[in-house]
């Protein structure tokens, strides 16, 4: 039988969305608000589903007492109360879109988890703004 299982968890975090090579203008035509310099921050919520056969012996697709000790080492230890900017070597080539944090957040977890489980990250930025991803 196969069967997902997912956990909820959640980080606090700043950034900014810049291209340092754009002009102050053209990041703000392109990204906005988030452009400003002074950073802005988001209470990201995220999902995280796992999905395989379930395990006759334990009844287990994954442990979810260990899903949570995994994102919580991989990403919440990592990311919450940060600036993903400048505190987060992820992104210091790369722009902290919530997609591009969803893809980092699931590069992560995908190391840590067994291949034939399949994974998906949600990552809501706001109640409105939602990323989900599910590898390559």
């Amino acid at each position: 039988m196969i069967c997902s299982v997912t956990r909820k968890s959640h980080f606090n975090a700043a950034h900014r969305l810049f291209r340092p090579e754009w002009s102050d203008e053209k990041n703000h035509q392109v990204f906005g608000k988030c452009a400003y310099p002074n950073y802005h921050g988001h209470n990201y919520e995220m999902l995280v589903k796992l999905t395989g056969p379930i395990d006759p012996l334990t009844g287990f697709v994954y442990d979810l007492k260990k899903l949570a000790d995994l994102i919580d080492e991989e990403i919440c230890d990592r990311f919450d109360h940060k600036n993903l900017n400048l505190d987060c070597p992820d992104f210091f080539d790369l722009i902290p879109t919530a997609e591009n944090i969803c893809v980092i957040i699931w590069g992560r977890l995908r190391t840590k988890i067994e291949q034939n489980l399949l994974l998906s990250v949600t990552l809501f930025e706001t109640e409105r703004n939602i990323v989900e991803y599910h590898g390559p």
